[in-house]
């Protein structure tokens, strides 16, 4: 049987897919309304809620869970773990959307945070959703290992700082009316939304604490490849979906004169570049040995080929 044969036989249908992922949702979604905003004051509150519940792919927390168990993880910190990099998601949306940075106005299909609140308490609920991921990564009730909450908070924070997510938005806001060449898109993207969906996976396969180095750096490819393709995909449906579909404003960078990979490899290009990635990310699926890879494979499928 070829490579490829084996790779289809093991992609696992939509169905499947749900199977596994809607449990783990609903434990997200159940955390997150149970942790977001309750202690907060009462306009604040709201705002951190709206932010963050009913709404999103949650892609990044089902990576988590699905790194987490490919190793032999479980319990409270993967939990714990995939609403954090969840939450570090939405206050980075939050900031994005404000009229200092990309200045839009819907996000996953309704007002953004600014909009609906304020500017104030839009940055405000911002800020705070970044401080409570780490507050739930360090709990005082021994749920999770104190080494594991160290690895866990430094992986989030370098994937969040200048190196990863900030750093690449602000190369993003530089760059605007830029030519920038493949190499220099692809590190900006590689930090700016790369690097929070590897850091996902690191994170889950740091909830199980030892990993073997290969398996570990295995998991870093895969997720590396999943991030750039994730972004690729992005600049793809700007011009092909519609706002409704996406759930907010389409054709923005386009109107804002933002290199992407669409404008940098034509529609047929990027469509070929996120299809390589793809088989990036099984590849090295395939060379980490590791038993459980299917929720993996699915997820990466289900990056490439979604239509929002």
């Amino acid at each position: 049987m070829s490579a490829a044969a084996v790779v289809d036989r093991l992609r696992w249908d939509a169905q499947r897919l749900a199977a596994w992922s809607d449990p783990r949702l609903s434990q997200v979604e159940a955390a997150l309304s149970q942790w977001v905003g309750v202690d907060a004051p009462v306009l604040l509150g709201d705002a951190m809620r709206y932010a963050v519940l009913d709404g999103g792919k949650r892609l990044r927390p089902l990576l988590v869970f699905a790194a987490s168990e490919a190793v032999g993880g479980q319990g409270a910190a993967a939990l714990r773990a995939a609403c954090a990099v969840e939450l570090i998601h939405a206050y980075s949306l939050v900031h994005d959307d404000l009229p200092c940075m990309d200045n839009d106005v819907l996000r996953r299909g309704k007002p953004t945070v600014h909009v609906k609140f304020g500017e104030a308490d839009a940055l405000l609920a911002g800020d705070a959703l970044q401080a409570l991921a780490f507050e739930l990564l360090t709990p005082d009730d021994g749920a999770i290992a104190p080494a594991v909450q160290a690895r866990l908070c430094r992986l989030l924070a370098r994937a969040a700082g200048s190196q990863g997510m900030a750093g690449g938005q602000a190369i993003d806001l530089a760059s605007v009316g830029l030519a920038l060449d493949e190499a220099q898109l692809r590190e900006m993207h590689r930090m700016k939304t790369g690097a929070l969906l590897q850091g996902s996976v690191e994170m889950g396969a740091a909830c199980a604490g030892v990993v073997e180095p290969a398996a570990l750096q295995a998991l870093r490819d895969y997720g590396a490849a999943i991030g750039l393709a994730f972004q690729v995909v992005d600049d793809i449906l700007d011009v092909t979906a519609d706002s409704q579909t996406l759930g907010k404003t389409a054709g923005k960078d386009a109107a804002s004169d933002k290199p992407t990979y669409v404008s940098l490899l034509g529609l047929d290009g990027a469509r070929a570049e996120a299809r390589t990635l793809l088989a990036q990310a099984l590849a090295a699926l395939d060379r980490s040995a590791l038993a459980d890879t299917g929720a993996l494979r699915a997820l990466a499928h289900m990056v490439v080929d979604r239509d929002r």
